[in-house]
């Protein structure tokens, strides 16, 4: 009998079951594929503060700012890059609102004027009307960030420890005393003190073994990378403006906007679309070339760079666009880490961190309440506004 057991091994997942044994907990995590088979398999791996509009998502995302740089001093060895994050705008007004919001925001950033863009980028389009600088927006390797934290939770903390079981599918929820105390799957049971939902897109599925409802739909995207570069020829992470909106949009319809940056391999990597189209993976040659075409707006020179291949990958979007985090009230026993959206690779430490204080009974060191698994009613939409 493990202290908890984590379903979900991707890096929300990895995140909470490297947290818990770090805190002493006995910890099994179950997954139906393998490690960072879902969502986090398809993440850029961005790590980022500048796309948080202020509130309960900006203050999860400091926090798990912070303890990624702690891990990859800690628990490194996926490529963590403290790159920072360049937001670029193609007129004065759009330069003037994401002026305004970065104040609102009241993180670590620089306002760049137009003719400072170069000096950052020097292959950036012409044209443009300035920027933000946000040095705290970094990025990981997000399917060698999920493998290296199971690594370093199953190296006992303490009386912790940490057991893998990959290709075991939760059938489900085992339930005594009106509690949840483990998991039915396909290779038997399991029992535990504590079950977390970290299934991710598949979060909602599984909450509905337990008789509760989280609506939680996938979002899909895609992302293009290039042939790998001789020279870096993308030094942040940029993107336009379009990325901050297309965000925080409630729209099931295709929305793209330029999202390029660099990997520690030489290729680039080219996003960003959404769209709600459910389990779809039919690649869409209209929409890589739109994602093509506004990199190229943004970094002419790219035009001469061959792609070598895309994938798409499917978002936890939850109506609010907020994630659950916590104790189920109506399913005592269970706890839920889902439902992130396209932020679970750079909000998965801050997850982890808090929902291993919760479990051991600790108050946490954020607020709760607005990621609470209670906080939709019946229609799916969030009771409070965020």
């Amino acid at each position: 009998m493990s202290d908890v057991i984590v379903v979900g091994a991707g890096v929300v997942g990895a995140a909470c079951a490297y947290y818990a044994a770090r805190a002493g907990l006995d910890v099994t995590v179950v997954d139906r594929g393998p490690v960072s088979g879902g969502t986090t398999g398809a993440g850029e791996g961005n790590v980022l503060v500048s796309d948080k509009e202020p509130g309960p998502e900006l203050d999860l995302a400091l926090l798990s700012n912070r303890l990624w740089r702690e891990l990859a001093g800690s628990a490194g060895g996926f490529e963590f890059e403290a790159k920072g994050g360049l937001v670029v705008a193609e007129t004065g007004e759009i330069q003037r609102q994401l002026t305004d919001l970065a104040a609102k925001q009241d993180v670590r950033h620089e306002i760049v004027p137009a003719h400072a863009l170069r000096e950052l980028e020097p292959h950036l389009a012409d044209g443009l009307a300035g920027g933000v600088l946000y040095p705290q927006d970094a990025q990981v390797q997000p399917m060698l960030a999920a493998a290296r934290l199971l690594q370093h939770g199953a190296r006992s903390f303490g009386h912790g420890a940490l057991h893998l079981r990959l290709g075991v599918t939760v059938t489900a929820f085992i339930q005594a005393g009106g509690r949840v105390t483990g998991v039915r799957t396909d290779q038997g049971d399991i029992l535990a003190g504590a079950v977390v939902n970290a299934a991710g897109t598949w979060g909602g599925e599984l909450a509905a073994l337990a008789g509760v409802d989280l609506p939680i739909l996938p979002r899909r995207g895609f992302i293009l990378v290039t042939e790998p570069l001789g020279e870096p020829l993308i030094r942040h992470k940029v993107y336009t403006a379009a990325y901050v909106t297309n965000v925080a949009s409630d729209s099931a319809g295709l929305e793209t906007s330029a999202v390029v940056e660099g990997t520690p391999a030489g290729t680039v990597l080219i996003g960003a679309s959404r769209e709600r189209v459910g389990f779809d993976r039919t690649t869409s040659p209209a929409v890589l070339a739109r994602l093509a075409a506004q990199a190229v707006a943004l970094f002419p020179a790219l035009r001469d760079v061959r792609v070598i291949r895309s994938y798409c990958g499917f978002r936890p979007y939850c109506p609010d666009h907020l994630p659950v985090i916590g104790a189920d009230p109506r399913a005592p026993g269970l706890y839920h880490a889902c439902g992130h959206e396209g932020a679970g690779i750079g909000l998965a430490p801050a997850t982890g961190h808090l929902l291993a204080q919760v479990i051991q009974g600790r108050d946490p060191d954020l607020d709760l309440h607005p990621f609470r698994a209670d906080r939709f009613p019946a229609d799916g939409d969030p009771e409070e506004p965020r």
